[in-house]
């Protein structure tokens, strides 16, 4: 057909030029939603309609044929070069489109400023513990030294299991949180492929988490960066963020409490809320060795940085390759754990504010919760109860449920959860 035949002439030009790693991924997703969107009007009618199954057929599975060539081209010139991120800047005016559509009323370089704040009482977190190891301020050769307290091929499984079943004890002996039996026998775990791994270095998790671990087919270099960062004091963090009380309590709540909502779900909720936890276990001792305090502050390091940098590369200041080196540099990652989390970030999986939106979101249920806890207005358990039995909406729209305010229809008024923009934008002006 005429349409097939201009597929391919423009596959023949686009193999003659060099293509952008913007533009390049940009293809591969309308590649992706064209293909299906022309399958599903392909079988809406196939087989249903005789006339349309003996003139379409064929043209559309030469047309399909084309594009998949296509499509081939697009991600062999940029997403298939060996070592590269692709990732496109959606620029400063997209990301203010965004933060007003979450409720957030701070600009980008606000909330660059607010990182900054937080990872300066990291490093200073950091270097505490550095020294109780017998470091001094030398924090990145403490961090090594927990990194190096790995468990052996074969033993992460029942590690795991053992620090879901300490969170699960911790929350439920302080009365933080209801946790449904059910919800405590019906999570389960599973191993992430080593391709899969390569944008996901760290767990995954939910009613089933996924484990990073080494695996035979992998090299010698990449099952000991994959040990390494993910060793029981970064697990640590990680499984309760996971699991409980983090993700898969949220998601088991989800499903039986105003299920509707999902439809509006954020990730400074969904993110935020497990991200809070770990905050909050900080505040009540839940680390109780330097090793296991290094663990907890690595993550939060690792939180304050994903704002610098993804903020950075979609306001057109950073490259991918400085994000990790950024990531490398502050936080003390392991370089190929580092360049799977700027994958990630940028491979159009998640959306611009995704990265951004743990800590933000976690700084903003931790400022509900000194409105309403630290004022005895509600115990711990009521305030996290109430707070699942809302399921994912904005946590803004959250604050103005549990404290009665609700907002206008017009205009929802700012809540300024992490100081006011003048004072941001002072330090900003001090640096």
């Amino acid at each position: 057909t005429d349409l097939t035949a201009e597929v391919r002439k423009a596959q023949a030009a686009l193999q003659a030029t060099p293509a952008t790693d913007e533009y390049g991924l940009r293809a591969d997703g309308i590649m992706n939603e064209l293909r299906r969107g022309m399958k599903r009007w392909f079988d809406y009618y196939n087989g249903y309609d005789p006339q349309f199954s003996w003139w379409v057929k064929e043209p559309y599975r030469e047309l399909d044929e084309a594009l998949g060539g296509y499509h081939t081209v697009v991600r062999s010139k940029t997403l298939g070069k060996p070592g590269t991120i692709p990732g496109y800047a959606v620029g400063r005016e997209a990301l203010l489109e965004d933060l007003a559509s979450e409720l957030i009323p701070y600009s980008p370089e606000e909330l660059i400023a607010i990182a900054d704040r937080e990872y300066a009482w990291c490093l200073a977190e950091m270097k505490k513990a550095s020294a109780d190891l017998g470091f001094g301020n030398d924090w990145k050769a403490a961090l090594e030294a927990v990194k190096q307290k790995y468990v052996a091929p074969g033993e992460q499984p029942a590690m795991i299991r053992r620090l879901a079943l300490e969170a699960i004890e911790y929350v439920e002996s302080k009365g933080l949180v209801t946790v449904p039996p059910l919800a405590k026998e019906s999570w389960r775990m599973a191993m992430m492929s080593p391709e899969r791994q390569l944008v996901s270095p760290f767990f995954l998790g939910g009613e089933t988490i996924l484990v990073s671990y080494p695996t035979d087919t992998m090299t010698h270099d990449q099952k000991l960066m994959s040990m390494r960062g993910n060793n029981p004091y970064f697990s640590r963090a990680t499984v309760q963020h996971e699991l409980i009380p983090g993700h898969h309590l949220q998601g088991f709540m989800s499903d039986r409490h105003r299920p509707y909502r999902q439809l509006f779900s954020t990730p400074f909720l969904v993110e935020g809320w497990a991200l809070y936890w770990e905050m909050l276990l900080w505040d009540m001792g839940f680390p109780r060795t330097p090793e296991e305090r290094i663990g907890m502050l690595f993550w939060r390091m690792h939180r304050c940085t994903r704002i610098t940098f993804s903020l950075g590369f979609h306001l057109g200041k950073l490259t991918p390759e400085q994000c990790v080196d950024m990531l490398v540099d502050r936080v003390g990652h392991e370089r190929a754990n580092a360049e799977g989390e700027v994958r990630r970030s940028f491979n159009g999986t998640y959306p611009p504010l995704y990265q951004a939106a743990y800590l933000l979101g976690g700084l903003q249920i931790r400022g509900l919760r000194r409105e309403l806890v630290e004022t005895k207005k509600m115990t711990d358990r009521q305030f996290h109860d109430a707070i699942l039995h809302e399921n994912s909406i904005p946590v803004t729209l959250i604050r103005a449920s549990l404290t009665g305010k609700s907002p206008a229809k017009e205009k929802v008024e700012p809540w300024y959860f992490a100081g006011t923009p003048a004072s941001l934008n002072a330090a900003i002006a001090g640096k």
